[in-house]
């Protein structure tokens, strides 16, 4: 009976404890309206990084082309590929003269390091905006580089965007997919709306060229094969240097992964860098997680035994509904709203692979971004 009470006291504790980061943080971006800045066209270099990404590249770069924006160039580079990346990206440079390439030839000392290419091609473009997405990115709109830039001012010199995938109908694996990316999205922009911006996603990213050579680049993280995105957002950015972006307009949408094992894969490269995380963020998002695990297991265990079962039905239903609240105005701003109907074996679903990539990369680290 003491550990039956036991369990009813730490349920309470762990509903509480969701309700708080559901209500007075993730609501910060839930209720959030965004003010739309001027905008102070900016020239731009949109930088794009591609390893192998002949037929994607084919597909999405005429829609950074087109973008309707006075003074922007497109660095490509080609980062070591084996495929036809290089033709491609050099058919399209001869077409447009404010194409410029970055050929990256593998080096032993930075084989498979992506950010060792990025590092080049920043150093190569032109202007001091800089706004990176990946090969396998569309913009939206045609006003994507627009959008992303006018958030630029003299105090805000990083840019946190969404970077999106694209629906597929009939598929579990593609709203989980988009799901963990819509609870990703909420936990950093409503961490940086509070002043302790943690992460961006590359898929659709803004920051100075100044930002970055005051930082020396990667150098802190260069041997950590990912976190040219996160490490480094993580590392520099801060409460009055950092602004969000989830006007509809700015969004990128990318190809989702098709099969559960590649999307295992990504994901276990894109969680290797977390540890090195800044310690306060390691907790808040450590405490969230280890909250989330506990709130099911502890509902499913009292409920199964149905000890105090209308106290313990109750707290569900209140975590639940304040839940579907906060996710439903969220994914709305993001455009993801058909993922509320399988929240809950969604939100299973994904705390049972996070848990899975955990002890998998303990055993072993992913070593290359592709």
């Amino acid at each position: 009976m003491i550990i039956l009470d036991v369990l009813l006291y730490a349920f309470i504790v762990v509903v509480f404890i969701q309700v708080v980061y559901y209500l007075f943080i993730f609501g910060n971006f839930a209720f959030l309206k965004q003010k739309k800045p001027s905008s102070k066209n900016f020239a731009v270099s949109v930088i794009i990084c591609a390893k192998n990404e002949a037929e994607n590249l084919k597909t999405f770069i005429p829609s950074i082309i087109n973008q309707d924006y006075p003074e922007f160039e497109i660095v490509l580079i080609n980062d070591g590929s084996y495929d036809e990346t290089l033709d491609v990206l050099e058919n399209f440079a001869k077409k447009h003269n404010n194409i410029k390439i970055v050929d990256v030839k593998s080096i032993e000392a930075f084989w498979g390091n992506k950010k060792y290419a990025l590092t080049l091609g920043i150093k190569a473009s032109k202007h001091d905006y800089l706004l990176f997405t990946d090969a396998d990115c569309e913009p939206v709109s045609k006003h994507w580089i627009k959008e992303m830039s006018a958030y630029f001012s003299n105090e805000k010199s990083i840019i946190l965007g969404y970077g999106g995938y694209s629906k597929i109908k009939y598929s579990f694996l593609n709203k989980l997919i988009r799901f963990e990316t819509v609870m990703t999205a909420v936990q950093y922009f409503s961490f940086a709306k509070l002043g302790m911006p943690y992460m961006g996603v590359g898929r659709n990213l803004a920051y100075t060229k100044n930002e970055f050579f005051k930082a020396n680049g990667f150098i802190k993280h260069i041997k950590v094969r990912s976190g040219d995105d996160d490490l480094f957002i993580n590392q520099v950015a801060n409460s009055k240097n950092t602004a969000i972006n989830f006007s509809n307009n700015s969004f990128t949408t990318s190809i989702p992964k098709s099969n559960f094992k590649a999307w295992y894969k990504q994901k276990r490269r894109h969680v290797s860098t977390a540890h090195l995380y800044k310690s306060k963020h390691k907790f808040l998002l450590g405490l969230f997680y280890l909250s989330n695990v506990l709130f099911w297991v502890l509902t499913i265990t009292l409920l199964t035994i149905a000890y105090s079962w209308p106290i313990v039905l109750s707290l569900f239903l209140l975590r639940l509904s304040i839940q579907y609240l906060i996710i439903g105005f969220s994914s709305k701003k993001l455009k993801e709203i058909d993922i509320l109907l399988l929240l809950p074996i969604l939100e299973i679903s994904l705390i049972i692979s996070q848990f899975a990539i955990f002890i998998n990369n303990l055993i072993s680290k992913p070593n290359f971004w592709k």
